[in-house]
């Protein structure tokens, strides 16, 4: 399907600067963007698929960068999860991934999946036997015995300097992109609270050099302030949820260049917990974070922090009448961020940090033909994503709602 020549017409494209160029045709060959131009200067269609986009808003496929496809929370769906036997686990995940690939989603970063499934599952879709977005994954996140996530197999508990790095090896050995590790409490801990600090620095610092020195990247979940501080100062990449950060803290990770990925969704899905069966003493915690976590997020950006779109509620959600991934960014914009500015959040800058901008991203030839349409303007409001209705990855149309548009 990849090899198909397809000429895509009359679409209105949002380039890699999140600018619009209006009624512009896309050639794609071998899965790849092989031209693009304005729709009356189109080549020769003969022996090519032709698709006409009728004016829809044509974008690159959206990159999710806090995904769990094996996601197990509290409450009855979480346990039913952990209950899975390894192949009902396996078809669950590509479940989820081929859901996430349908809502626009054609890139993924896993941040802590069961069992090391995901890896499976990637070779699978790459492979053409299952359907789903492209997926960098951290493997199982590091946790220290009894951390945040402990209870679940999507974590691997360490202790001590040397534990660390052991499992920082063992998750690059299994396949791993990046490395995640759990630095603070957070909301789905009973025995703990979001701001609590379970590692040592030198457990930490055995984590991020270690990673580096395979090449890998360190995303941390983290919420207070003081520990992301410490966190920033060993080198870490990344921040996951930063719930509690100051302007001093948000400056320290601009100029280190730490990106962030708020995932406010978590502080804010009642529909969602309420769908899962979450406990009460949960959503009461997620909840009461929602103004503390707002205001995190307007710090980082007043401060410069490059932020990335990520909702840690399954991308493919129906919340709010859109999926997770949208809903998330329509809070980033809500909350302060520029709609061009969040479609780069969407597309560009988490292609950059996972070291795949040249291939993914953006709308531009040479790159893969990872691409979704709306029927809506994106660059005036990302709620034009609600109206999202079509998507192709590696060239290959996986949605098109045409017949009922």
């Amino acid at each position: 399907m990849t090899g198909e020549q397809k000429l895509l017409v009359h679409a209105h494209v949002v380039d890699g600067r999140a600018e619009l160029r209006r009624d512009q045709y896309v050639l794609i060959r071998r899965g790849a963007i092989d031209g693009i131009g304005p729709s009356g200067s189109a080549p020769d269609a003969d022996g090519m698929a032709v698709i006409d986009l009728r004016g829809s808003y044509l974008m690159a496929g959206l990159c999710n960068m806090h995904t769990h496809f094996s996601l197990d929370l509290p409450g009855p769906l979480g346990q039913s999860v952990r209950a899975m036997s390894p192949h009902e686990l396996a078809l669950y995940m590509a479940g989820c991934a081929r859901q996430t690939l349908l809502s626009g989603v054609t890139t993924v970063r896993c941040v802590g999946e069961s069992d090391h499934a995901e890896f499976a599952l990637r070779g699978a879709i790459e492979a053409g036997r299952a359907e789903g977005p492209r997926i960098f994954s951290a493997g199982q996140a590091l946790v220290c015995t009894g951390g945040h996530g402990h209870e679940g197999s999507g974590t691997v508990e360490c202790d001590g300097p040397d534990g660390f790095v052991r499992g920082t090896r063992e998750q690059i050995r299994a396949g791993a992109d990046l490395i995640k590790v759990m630095i603070s409490g957070g909301i789905a801990g009973a025995n703990e609270t979001m701001d609590t600090a379970p590692l040592r620095p030198e457990e930490l610092a055995a984590v991020i050099a270690t990673a580096h020195a395979w090449g890998r990247k360190v995303t941390a979940h983290a919420g207070p302030a003081a520990v992301i501080e410490q966190a920033v100062e060993l080198g870490l990449d990344c921040v996951e949820h930063g719930y509690q950060l100051t302007p001093a803290v948000a400056g320290q990770m601009r100029e280190r260049g730490v990106a962030y990925v708020p995932t406010l969704s978590v502080t804010r899905c009642t529909d969602f917990f309420d769908a899962l069966r979450i406990p009460d003493w949960m959503q009461q915690r997620s909840l009461a974070a929602a103004p503390v976590h707002e205001r995190s997020y307007r710090l980082a950006l007043e401060a410069g922090v490059q932020v990335m779109l990520g909702s840690d509620v399954p991308p493919f959600w129906d919340t709010d009448g859109t999926s997770a991934s949208v809903r998330e960014l329509e809070y980033m914009a809500a909350f302060g961020l520029p709609a061009r500015d969040a479609l780069l959040a969407a597309t560009l800058v988490p292609a950059a940090w996972l070291g795949v901008a040249d291939q993914v991203g953006s709308v531009d030839v040479g790159k893969r033909a990872d691409l979704i349409a709306m029927t809506e303007d994106p660059t005036r409001s990302v709620s034009a994503l609600r109206t999202l209705h079509w998507v192709m990855k590696d060239g290959r149309v996986y949605r098109d709602d045409t017949w009922v548009r």
